[in-house]
């Protein structure tokens, strides 16, 4: 087991109170999913967002680096009467073949390496759904180290290749107490 792993795995340990909720992106968005076809929830934690997608009758894939949180998901998928194929990876080693998805949605994970392979792995008019956080926050939630955070319009750039089909990322400005803050998102669309 990989110190990695081990980290994840004792977070995912703790008992959870609620099942998380999808993010905010694909539950915003979700009328833009296909009717039907292969989904991806990379690096899915407890997996809400392979839940959501399975529910709308997508067949749905959740890879994640802890085998912890893939229990989880699998027992929840199971109370909720869902299929969701699960897979224990490092996403950033192992990431999805070329041409292999119709949606991938990826969530408070970044690995800017990672995104010219996820463009790949969509299949023709395939879509991706990414959120995560951003350097301007106006609160400590999420990562504080910039490796992991993004840049102003960071997100546009990592997936200018696709057509943009919605895009939210408010920074600092104006009334940080309302509206999209401390995260950007975006849904992109393959040729």
């Amino acid at each position: 087991m990989t110190d990695l792993q081990q980290k994840w795995d004792e977070r995912y340990r703790e008992a959870i109170a609620d099942y998380p909720e999808p993010a905010l992106v694909l539950q915003q968005n979700q009328h833009l999913l296909p009717k039907q076809g292969l989904a991806l929830d990379l690096a899915c934690g407890l997996g809400a967002n392979a839940l959501l997608m399975a529910s709308l009758g997508l067949q749905t894939q959740a890879w994640d680096i802890s085998g912890e949180a893939l229990s989880k998901l699998t027992v929840e998928a199971q109370r909720r009467q869902l299929e969701v194929f699960t897979e224990q990876r490092d996403v950033s080693a192992k990431p999805p073949a070329e041409n292999s998805f119709d949606v991938i949605v990826v969530s408070q994970f970044l690995d800017r390496q990672l995104c010219p392979q996820l463009i790949s792995a969509l299949k023709p008019n395939g879509l991706v759904f990414y959120q995560t956080f951003c350097r301007n926050k106006v609160d400590n939630r999420g990562p504080h180290s910039p490796e992991f955070l993004l840049a102003d319009n960071e997100l546009l750039s990592l997936f200018a290749g696709l057509k943009l089909r919605a895009y939210r990322d408010e920074a600092l400005l104006g009334d940080i107490t309302k509206g999209w803050r401390s995260q950007a998102m975006l849904v992109a669309q393959k040729s």
